[in-house]
């Protein structure tokens, strides 16, 4: 379970980035984080694996205090997905990247060798597992760094924007992947402003503006509230705004992808051939 009790943070510039932020995510919930640039988003989950601490306030991974333990410690729980993979690479090689935190926990080279095949599996990378991974393209980075992370297999899985450079059949396959690892058993919290890749994930979506959450609650009812998205700087998504405009017509308004909306018509309409 992560717990944020009525978080604040600034950095050294002076800058609030987290006012008083309050959200408890339950073991196995699959979670969306959205909102404008500078919202806190990012700084949010920094303090889920504690390589951020909190100004004022309290951070419980499992119950235990993100202050009293090490990044290092746990890292063993919470994997973070950056933004931009290349802040995570170091090493000369894919298979060596993916390979590196697991000789830091421990794991002898029987293991390693296990998890590193598995992993690079999982993402499609094993032939690549000789290449440096900054000689892959953008969203091959992002999936090396992503195997880096299940290759500990941590319980609580973050992504921070893993949509970006991503064409729409890897987004396809991005989804059905977080949605596995969620059937697993995983929590996973993924920060984003794809509001289209949301609404086909349909997550738990929490907005946040000004460093301060604004809205919590089922992706049908959060990405259909229009005055809410607004605040959080985004825009409807596309079949959303659509039924919106067609509501006069009797239907629903709250109908955020294509599967629900092919549904909705096929019921009210009929199925002809």
């Amino acid at each position: 379970m992560i717990e944020a009790n009525d978080v604040y943070y600034a950095y050294p510039n002076g800058v609030q980035a987290l006012d008083g932020v309050s959200l408890t995510i339950e073991n196995g919930e699959f979670v969306a984080l959205m909102g404008q640039n500078g919202a806190g988003k990012t700084t949010l989950v920094k303090h889920f694996n504690g390589l951020l601490k909190p100004s004022k306030g309290d951070v419980l991974i499992d119950g235990v205090n993100t202050t009293d333990v090490s990044v290092a410690a746990l890292a063993r729980k919470v994997g973070l997905v950056f933004q931009n993979p290349d802040h995570q690479f170091f090493s000369e090689s894919v298979k060596k990247e993916v390979s590196f935190a697991l000789k830091n926990f421990g794991y002898d080279e029987g293991s390693i060798e296990k998890r590193v095949d598995w992993a690079l599996s999982l993402l499609d990378l094993a032939e690549y597992r000789e290449v440096s991974p900054f000689m892959l393209s953008g969203g091959e980075r992002k999936r090396v760094a992503l195997a880096s992370i299940l290759a500990w297999d941590p319980k609580i899985v973050i992504l921070d924007e893993p949509t970006i450079g991503q064409d729409h059949a890897q987004k396809d396959r991005l989804r059905q992947f977080i949605i596995q690892l969620n059937a697993q058993g995983k929590t996973v919290v993924i920060v984003t402003h794809d509001i289209e890749f949301v609404a086909e994930c349909k997550p738990r979506v929490v907005l946040m503006a000004n460093g301060k959450i604004i809205a919590d609650g089922d992706t049908n009812r959060v990405l259909t509230d229009q005055d809410l998205v607004a605040r959080a700087s985004l825009v409807l998504p596309e079949v959303a705004r659509t039924f919106s405009e067609l509501k006069d017509l009797g239907l629903p308004t709250d109908v955020v992808n294509v599967y629900e909306a092919g549904k909705v018509l096929l019921e009210r309409f009929g199925k002809t051939r």
